[in-house]
């Protein structure tokens, strides 16, 4: 009796993903026919309170579970009306390479295996594009998120030497402080959180009209807190703040870092990508001389969930960081424990996908240029938009338009009431999905443009539909 779990009809199951491949691709040929989102019916919910199968399930029966119970009730970012969130749309190449990936079932924790050289390629392929030195090494991680974390991390072992991943913060007498500004994504202060630092040890620095962190301001809290006995130790710049857009001034950051000995750590979730588009690489000036940058391929980049990446100007730091050698992890000079670089010396993870794969198809069969002057087009979309709203007296931009980000708002008696409403009206009916922030404590219409698909006529509808939304929840307020 055979405990393999392959199949005995090969044929029947080629036939079947031979099905799947061209549902897959039916459906991204045909999103602009489709609802961008649909609510998810009760029916749907409860069918997956099932208890776990004991038995086997044939695999057509599977697909079409699928196709019914779970393609139609996604959360719409490959559509071309999608400016929800800030996340990519894929495409159908880094689809295939996730195929491909799975197939090979690779862990990039370590050892002799091309797929390692790999990735070590895209890393170069990012350290030339951002014009880091030869010495710069990097990794795959889910997302800027774990990107982030490392960066603190990485600047937490500088402050206090390789020693400290031995003795603790608790036999340190340092206290460490880090700087960013308001518009830091989250996951900065969470990193605070998780280094065992603490976010009240995060300022937060004032910033200009532009929501850019002013480096004066910076240089003051790092001069207050010096007084104060405390160690400066990180600052941190944004290349595209998550709700508006913001890219703060690097350089001017660079040169901070480098003058208090701190440091620079970039987070370019979207935006460091911006380095190939020729109309946003001007705005990255002193991304080059940051000692870690954490950015998605999978927003930007258009690669599948997930992809994200950490780049580190000296790997040496990592390797202090980070690197440790079992005895189950033993290198050896030949075999399959051989290999030069493991990517577990260089961040925290072991068993690690191959999610360079999909990174690596996607950039060759697009082409950096491509990808640039996509990058280019949604920011010159923004800028359009940007204008329609200004355009619009029942329209209020609540933001600059600096990237492909554009926060705006219905004109009412109550806009922080009404425009939340709106935002949900626009998910519900299909055609275009924004979603909602607070900008200077307000309520605003977010408009990311990220998905490659998206065209004029998206924002043209965009704009169309808070309009009639808006106008229908302010006469809806007056017959009350």
């Amino acid at each position: 009796m055979t405990t393999s779990l392959d199949p005995d009809d090969w044929d029947a199951v080629r036939a079947e993903g031979h099905r799947m491949l061209d549902d897959m691709l039916d459906h991204l040929q045909g999103l602009r026919g489709q609802p961008v989102w649909r609510p998810i019916p009760q029916a749907v919910r409860d069918s997956f309170h099932e208890p776990p199968p004991a038995g086997p399930t044939p695999l057509g029966d599977i697909h079409r579970d699928f196709l019914t119970r779970i393609l139609p009730y996604g959360s719409g970012n490959l559509h071309p009306g999608f400016m929800g969130w800030v996340q990519g749309a894929g495409t159908p190449y880094g689809m295939l390479a996730e195929m491909l990936a799975a197939g090979l079932n690779a862990n990039l924790g370590g050892r002799d295996h091309v797929p390692i050289a790999v990735e070590r390629e895209v890393a170069g392929w990012m350290r030339d594009l951002m014009g880091f030195p030869g010495t710069a090494g990097g990794q795959f991680v889910t997302g800027a998120s774990m990107a982030n974390f490392i960066g603190v991390i990485l600047a937490r072992t500088r402050a206090l030497g390789a020693a400290s991943r031995r003795s603790g913060l608790q036999a340190r007498p340092e206290r460490l402080t880090a700087y960013a500004s308001p518009g830091a994504h989250a996951c900065v202060a969470r990193a605070m959180e998780m280094a065992g630092l603490g976010t009240d040890h995060l300022r937060l620095v004032d910033v200009d009209e532009d929501h850019r962190v002013d480096p004066r301001a910076m240089a003051e809290a790092i001069s207050r807190d010096r007084a104060r006995g405390l160690t400066p130790f990180l600052i941190v710049g944004n290349a595209g703040t998550v709700d508006v857009g913001a890219v703060d001034p690097l350089d001017a950051l660079a040169e901070l870092a480098a003058a208090e000995g701190c440091w620079f750590h970039v987070d370019g979730a979207y935006g460091a990508l911006g380095v190939v588009a020729p109309t946003v690489a001007p705005m990255l000036r002193g991304i080059e001389r940051a000692d870690s940058v954490a950015f998605d391929f999978h927003k930007w980049g258009q690669v599948p969930y997930d992809a994200g990446f950490i780049l580190v100007r000296d790997e040496a730091e990592s390797y202090a960081a980070f690197s440790q050698v079992p005895a189950y992890l033993s290198r050896e000079s030949r075999g399959l424990a051989a290999g030069a670089w493991w990517p577990c010396d260089t961040g925290p993870d072991l068993s690690r996908g191959f999610r360079a794969l999909k990174t690596w198809f996607t950039l060759r069969a697009v082409g950096a240029n491509a990808l640039g002057e996509m990058i280019d087009r949604s920011c010159a979309l923004a800028r359009e938009l940007g204008d329609m709203v200004a355009a619009e007296p029942e329209l209020e931009l609540l933001a600059p338009v600096q990237l492909n980000i554009v926060c705006f708002r219905y004109r009412c008696a109550e806009p922080d009431r009404v425009n939340p409403h709106i935002v949900a009206d626009l998910q519900e009916a299909g055609l275009v999905a924004p979603s909602l922030t607070r900008v200077n404590g307000h309520a605003a219409i977010r408009a990311a443009l990220f998905n490659h698909r998206t065209e004029r006529s998206d924002i043209e509808t965009l704009v169309a539909q808070v309009l009639e939304f808006g106008r229908q929840a302010v006469q809806a307020e007056a017959a009350e």
